[in-house]
């Protein structure tokens, strides 16, 4: 049995049938004896409309404003993932951000996690539960709501797998991991099987965008291992590992 936790982007929970394709590959995880808290971002292009709906109404929105109304687009997702996943057979508990005991500082638009306290969230894995957490937020000192900025999911699934002692945290997106060149511009372009965390830094410091320079300098702080991996296949995906780990060793890799 492993603990793992999964992210799901945008790309991934778009609509109604892509919810009920990841709740499936959820509950296979689970059904295979692993404990198992996802992450999720907002739907599709939610985040999107809602950045266009409040500077239809005012060009210079208030930050807390924004903050509030940005933390809403993975709400809508965690609760409808939670809901496919109880329609399959399973029983899934979502929680916000702040109810996940992420604790950022004040820095609206771009915060910073100072603390992950996820005491409800391992309350439910210790009950054979799984977990849905939101993506992208947190809570401050005030209890203002927060968001963490560009990859903020990515780095909020990092965050939790590190302060659950997850043994391994999966990003799922929409290519099979991390390529020579954008697989979608650059046909012949090449899956990396396994990566370490200095050439993925370097890689995301050039502009790669899949993997957020965050999320992979919190991973490697805190030596947790990365497996990047489409939601929309079972192919093996890349491994970012520390310096000496046998990828092999990792956890529900043979998916």
């Amino acid at each position: 049995m492993a603990l793992i936790v999964q992210k799901y982007g945008g790309s991934s929970v778009a609509d109604a049938e892509s919810l009920k394709r990841v709740a499936k590959r959820i509950v296979e995880t689970k059904r295979k004896g692993n404990d198992i808290a996802v992450v999720v971002s907002a739907m599709g292009d939610t985040t999107d409309d809602l950045i266009d709906q409040a500077m239809s109404l005012d060009s210079n929105p208030p930050a807390r404003e924004m903050d509030m109304l940005m933390t809403a687009g993975e709400r809508i997702s965690m609760s409808l993932l939670a809901m496919a996943i109880h329609a399959d057979g399973e029983h899934a508990y979502s929680f916000t951000g702040s109810q996940a005991g992420f604790m950022t500082d004040a820095q609206f638009g771009a915060a910073h996690i100072r603390a992950v306290k996820p005491k409800r969230v391992a309350h439910v894995l210790s009950n054979g539960k799984i977990a849905i957490i939101a993506g992208f937020q947190g809570i401050n000192v005030d209890g203002d709501y927060t968001t963490l900025g560009r990859g903020g999911s990515d780095t909020s699934a990092v965050a939790l797998a590190v302060a659950l002692g997850a043994d391994i945290c999966e990003i799922y997106t929409d290519v099979d991991g991390i390529f020579t060149a954008d697989p979608r511009i650059v046909p012949t372009a090449r899956r990396i099987p396994t990566i370490g965390y200095d050439a993925i830094l370097e890689m995301a410091a050039c502009g790669s965008k899949v993997l957020a320079l965050r999320c992979v300098e919190y991973a490697q702080r805190f030596s947790m291992p990365l497996h990047v991996r489409s939601s929309f296949s079972h192919r093996m995906g890349t491994l970012v590992v520390p310096d000496g780990i046998d990828a092999r060793t990792l956890p529900n890799i043979d998916q």
